[in-house]
């Protein structure tokens, strides 16, 4: 067991990089130790338990082909969707998500598409229009994207962001998204000799997601954002779609690991599974549209945050006193001299 409870990285590294990062990151992110992993969650060589038999823990749709290698959810070819997802709902608060993956192709820059979306949604093995899966869902979407459909938009691609939905709203493929995105980056993923990798961390109500793409053994952030509610009892799944044009989307893991975590008595006492997915912004999604990076990071007002308002607002009001003062006192002296 860890000295200090949850300590660690994203995911399994040499242990220069592990000394590094301890010193870095705070006691509540996980090392990747096996004894947090869990299994029930995580799609690992060579994917024994996928199938769709009663005791399997993945099921797969569509043109998803299982190799002793990698998933592909969708081959080299036009119009293929595909998908896998746990069978098994999720029932931990905070947790990580390590996807490692490859998005390769014979097509040339912006001749290749869709992506891949990476789930943690009600509903599981639901066709649809989003990368092969639900537009309507319920949960979060972590969007790999690999077409630009908004040419009139300034933003690089491949694309990652991410997506809280009650359902209410669609994922608007032709707007690339931009209009309930909570945030993303930029990464060049297509064509690697390497695999790629990616980190979803949900923890106490913050949804950060890391990428490692260099092959460097490093983490880079791309998405933080606070003010997040997820409920428990949702479903993994990875999904991935081509249209006129196409890549191989392939999923060689995904390994789930179990943060450990204090929370408050009276957060231990709700019914996590009534919770409704939401996000707490002080700046809607929808002013992504003025915002050609797409990429803000926005949270609820915290104790300290409202402390250092009401700070800077009494020191305002302290200074125009002063300031007013002088002035006035200025002024009187002036009108003495008329007398």
């Amino acid at each position: 067991t860890a000295a200090c409870k949850g300590v660690g990285t994203f995911i399994s590294r040499p242990l220069p990089f592990l000394l590094l990062h301890f010193t870095l990151l705070k006691c509540d992110i996980t090392d990747g130790n096996v004894e947090h992993l869990k299994r029930e969650h995580s799609l690992m060589k060579p994917y024994q338990g996928v199938g769709s038999s009663p005791s399997s823990q993945w099921d797969f749709w569509g043109s998803t082909l299982v190799t002793s290698s990698y998933v592909r959810l969708t081959p080299d070819e036009r119009s293929k969707q595909g998908s896998i997802w746990n069978t098994v709902p999720v029932h931990l608060k905070d947790w990580e998500m390590h996807v490692q993956y490859k998005i390769h192709g014979s097509g040339k820059k912006n001749l290749h598409g869709d992506g891949i979306a990476i789930w943690y949604t009600k509903e599981r093995l639901h066709p649809g229009s989003v990368f092969g899966s639900n537009a309507k869902f319920h949960g979060l979407a972590l969007f790999i994207d690999t077409y630009h459909n908004d040419e009139a938009a300034d933003r690089s691609f491949p694309y990652i962001s991410a997506m809280v939905n009650n359902g209410s709203l669609p994922y608007d493929h032709g707007n690339d998204g931009r209009t309930s995105e909570l945030g993303g980056c930029s990464s060049e993923i297509r064509n690697k000799d390497h695999d790629t990798y990616l980190a979803i961390r949900y923890s106490k109500g913050r949804l950060t997601v890391m990428i490692d793409i260099d092959d460097k053994n490093e983490w880079k952030e791309c998405i933080d954002i606070g003010g997040v509610r997820l409920p428990t009892g949702y479903y993994f799944g990875a999904s991935a779609a081509t249209g006129d044009l196409s890549d191989n989307h392939d999923i060689i893991s995904m390994k789930m690991y179990q943060l450990m975590v204090e929370h408050a008595p009276d957060e231990d006492s709700l019914d996590w599974t009534k919770i409704e997915p939401s996000v707490s912004l002080l700046k809607s999604p929808k002013d992504n549209i003025d915002d050609p990076t797409g990429n803000f990071r926005s949270t609820p007002l915290t104790g300290w945050k409202v402390f250092l308002l009401l700070l800077c607002a009494l020191l305002g009001i302290v200074v125009c006193g002063v300031v007013g003062a002088v002035v006035f006192q200025k002024r009187q002296e002036r009108n003495r001299r008329f007398y």
